[in-house]
Order: structure tokens, then sequence, then C-alpha cells
């Protein structure tokens, strides 16, 4: 099954399943963007919009993409704020936006489903505008060396989603290559996690002034 099948198929409980990453990425999106207000903001996965309220209430505008038709379905479904508008996209291949159009474009849980960083971060660096913000939160490399990905229930068996170990220095890299420098990193643990590895990473970049 592929990753856009699968969270086409994910959709439908995706809101409903117990999931400790996905609580644990709201909270801590609301930590690190609290305070901030934004003219554009380009949300890239935005799934079922379990952030997008936020971002809403962050961004004079906000342009929300997905490539799974039934979660942005949702997505729509459940938000009521005017200034976001939905896009059904596929982030490793160019991005329906305009240069220089965002001052923050944000990405939660996403990346461990593609494969090339560069390609991600370089369409963050042509959107953004100068001194514009590249927020990420993502599933931490310690979870994943231990075999942890993203997986649900369907029809009483455990659907694995194809998921790639990125390091964090291959964000790092990856983001220095593109001209976003690293202003913060930020290692995240649920309340149920006492003595395991972090959950969860997060990285804020900024982009370079020329």
């Amino acid at each position: 099954m592929s990753i856009q099948q699968a969270y086409n198929q994910w959709s439908t409980t995706y809101d409903a399943d117990r999931n400790r990453t996905r609580d644990l990425d709201q909270a801590v999106t609301r930590q690190c963007l609290a305070g901030l207000h934004c003219q554009a903001i380009l949300e890239l996965g935005c799934g079922t919009g379990k952030n997008t309220a936020l971002y809403a209430r962050a961004g004079q505008s906000v342009h929300a993409l997905d490539f799974s038709a039934g979660m942005i379905g949702r997505a729509r479904a459940k938000t009521t704020a005017r200034n976001v508008t939905f896009s059904v996209a596929d982030l490793t291949k160019p991005w329906p936006c305009a240069d220089r159009t965002a001052d923050l474009v944000a990405c939660n849980l996403v990346l461990e489903h593609i494969k090339n960083l560069s390609f991600i971060c370089s369409e963050a660096s042509r959107i953004l505008v100068e001194s514009g913000l590249f927020f990420v939160c993502e599933l931490h490399p310690f979870r994943q060396y231990a075999g942890t990905q993203a997986s649900f229930q369907h029809r009483q068996q455990t659907v694995a989603i194809e998921a790639f170990v990125h390091h964090i220095s291959d964000y790092t890299a990856a983001a220095s290559a593109a001209g976003l420098a690293l202003t913060d990193l930020r290692e995240w643990w649920h309340e149920a996690d006492h003595g395991q590895p972090p959950r969860l990473v997060s990285l804020m970049f900024e982009k370079a002034g020329r």
C-alpha cells in the first residue's frame, strides 16, 4: 500500500484513534509558536487539520497542503476559519506556491515519509520571505532507530506506513544547503514516556538574508 493510500484509509479514524505522538505534536506546536503572528503561513501535510486552527490564529492567511484527499477532506469539514485555503498537493513535487510568499512554513509529522529532505528545504527556502521561518516537528530518530513508525489499525490488522530514517544532522545539513539557518532545536517527551528516548524533535530555521 502506498503512503498516500494508507493516509486516505487512516483518515476515517485518525482523529479518534489514541495517538500520543499526534497529541504531543499539537502541544509542541502550540508551545513553540506561542505569540507568533504572521502575514502568510504555508502548512505542509495538514492531515485532518489538527494544527490548522492554530495556524489560522497565528497567520492572516494560511495555505494548507496535503496529498491525501481523505485527510484534507476531513480538515476542510472541521475548519471554520475563513483565512484558510486547502490544496491537494504532492510535497515531493514543486509546490503550488509563488516565490517569497510566506513568512512561516510549518511541517508536522510529515518528513519521515519523504526521502529527499533537500528538495523540501529548497522549496521552503524558495517560498519564504527573507528572515522567514521554517518550523519542523517530527518523530525523533531515536524512536526510528528502535523501529517506531507511523501505523494504524484497519480491519483488525496493523498497517505500517512506509518511512525513512532521518538523523538530526540530515535535517540541519539539508536546511543549511538551502540557506536556512538553525535557530532552535528541542527534544520532547509525552508524559507517558518516563525513562524512554525522546518522542519528537522540533527544529526552527530562519531564511538567511542576502
